[in-house]
């Protein structure tokens, strides 16, 4: 089959860092290259498993005085990268980037001992020391393609992704980044060549090295598809694809075939590890189809993410876990009908910087439960007392309390829309099981329902409902 576009795929941590690790990699990357044309292949690639953790801690430590936190991380850094050199690069390519590598560690060192110096790590230092283990990886893995017969250059991503300053979590200029995509890479596609770009990256107009944030690799590879664009976008990782449910709780747990966006926004929120929405949201935006698969498992089809999917009426597709939770109540007969209670509730949280993950209300408006972090429970019912100490002194409002711990489990799928029968059978399941649920709340898409718990009952509570992700579709 011929592809006119580009496919876009992107290799995390785990899938390059080691040896044999980004051996299978090249293997992948070797058989696209191969099958994907005449659109070409374009690679964006992450630090190897644990560099940027390393990096970061040392230069942190380093403005805490530990004056050999730098050399003892550039030492590490130093072996971790010689090892992949000698086990994947031909000895006559490795003295040049071995050259280069020792660059970006000395970059490294000259960085931490100004933070020495200094005392302190600004975001823009961060973003620096940050983006050297893309800058190491992505040289590795385009040398070891060569090794293998495939052709391949590496394109610095600061050269392509443009970005504002807001260091740590830059937001891309799509436009600008639109221009300089294609202008660079579309030339070296049309030329057979693998193009191998850094993820996470990226450059204000003023060339000053900035990083997207939390997934930015995913990030960087769903916006070179968005813009080039690219016919699919490929996440290479550690799973088969998104799980049914956290295999650790439940054994029998599948993977997913096919997903909509809008319910791996729903996973992603209430706590499965997937893709963040924020991540994906350029091939969201441009309608390009997403699929997750294991470097590791190659033969598996993982999970196909798309824009719209035909829902299978009743269908559940996945159950979520979010853990070591308070549910905090504000009730009291003189809440009927008072203006105003919801919104100075949620400011007074909102005053302790604390994040609410679900929220319920009485239809009779007497009393308001929310979720919230568990151990910022404190803190939120000291700013609740205080913002209603008149309402709780003339007993309009009874009482704030907290009930801890408690988990959220979030039941998602499409075919759940407009579905006579399926809560029934969500709590037919967890009643038959003994398990008592707290609160309820379902969003206007319908696409997620989610149960409060207590803790110790959310393991039994998974168990007893992933059963119904394999076959929810007969009627009741």
């Amino acid at each position: 089959m011929a592809h006119a576009r580009p496919l876009v795929m992107k290799f995390g941590g785990t899938s390059v860092g080691t040896p044999e690790a980004m051996a299978q990699a090249v293997a992948i990357i070797r058989d696209a290259h191969q099958r994907w044309r005449p659109g070409g292949v374009v690679v964006v690639t992450s630090a190897l498993a644990g560099v940027t953790d390393r990096l970061l801690r040392g230069v942190q430590a380093a403005a805490r005085g530990e004056h050999d936190a730098v050399p003892q991380a550039r030492a590490w850094l130093a072996e971790r990268h010689r090892a992949m050199l000698e086990a994947l690069i031909p000895p006559m390519e490795r003295p040049a980037l071995w050259g280069r590598i020792e660059t970006l560690l000395e970059t490294f060192a000259q960085l931490g001992w100004a933070m020495t110096v200094l005392g302190e790590v600004t975001p823009r230092a961060l973003d620096a020391v940050a983006a050297l283990g893309e800058q190491m990886s992505a040289p590795l893995l385009a040398a070891a393609l060569r090794a293998q017969g495939v052709p391949a250059t590496m394109v610095d991503a600061r050269e392509i992704i443009v970005t504002d300053a807001h260091f740590g979590a830059a937001h891309p200029d799509e436009v600008a980044s639109r221009e300089r995509i294609r202008a660079r890479l579309q030339p070296l596609l049309a030329q057979d060549q693998v193009v191998v770009v850094p993820g996470f990256i990226a450059a204000t107009e003023d060339g000053v090295t900035t990083t997207l944030g939390r997934g930015g690799s995913d990030y960087s590879a769903a916006l070179i598809g968005a813009l080039l664009p690219a016919e699919e976008v490929w996440i290479w990782t550690d799973v088969d694809g998104v799980m049914s449910a956290d295999p650790r709780l439940v054994p029998d747990a599948h993977t997913i075939p096919e997903l909509s966006y809008r319910e791996v926004a729903e996973l992603a929120y209430f706590g499965a590890k997937v893709l963040h929405p924020k991540t994906i949201r350029p091939v969201i935006e441009a309608n390009i189809p997403l699929r997750v698969r294991n470097t590791f498992h190659p033969e598996g089809p993982g999970t196909l993410i798309r824009q719209e999917r035909a829902a299978v009426p009743g269908q559940i597709k996945a159950l979520t876990v979010i853990w070591d939770l308070s549910m905090v109540t504000v009730e009291g007969r003189g809440m009927l009908g008072v203006p105003g209670v919801a919104a100075r509730t949620f400011a007074a949280v909102a005053s302790t910087d604390t994040s609410v993950l679900m929220i319920t209300q009485a239809s009779s408006e007497q009393s308001i439960s929310f979720i919230i972090p568990r151990g910022r429970g404190p803190q939120v019912k000291a700013a609740l007392e205080e913002t209603f100490a008149r309402e709780l002194a003339r007993k309009d409002i009874d009482r704030i309390h907290i009930l801890a711990p408690v988990a959220i489990i979030t039941v998602v799928g499409e075919g759940m829309r407009e579905t006579p029968g399926v809560a029934g059978r969500i709590f037919g399941a967890l009643g038959r099981a003994g398990i008592n649920v707290i609160a309820i709340a379902q969003g206007a898409s319908e696409v997620a329902l989610s149960l409060v718990v207590a803790e110790d009952e959310a393991v039994d509570a998974v168990r007893a409902l992933h059963p119904l992700t394999r076959d929810i579709t007969r009627p009741a």
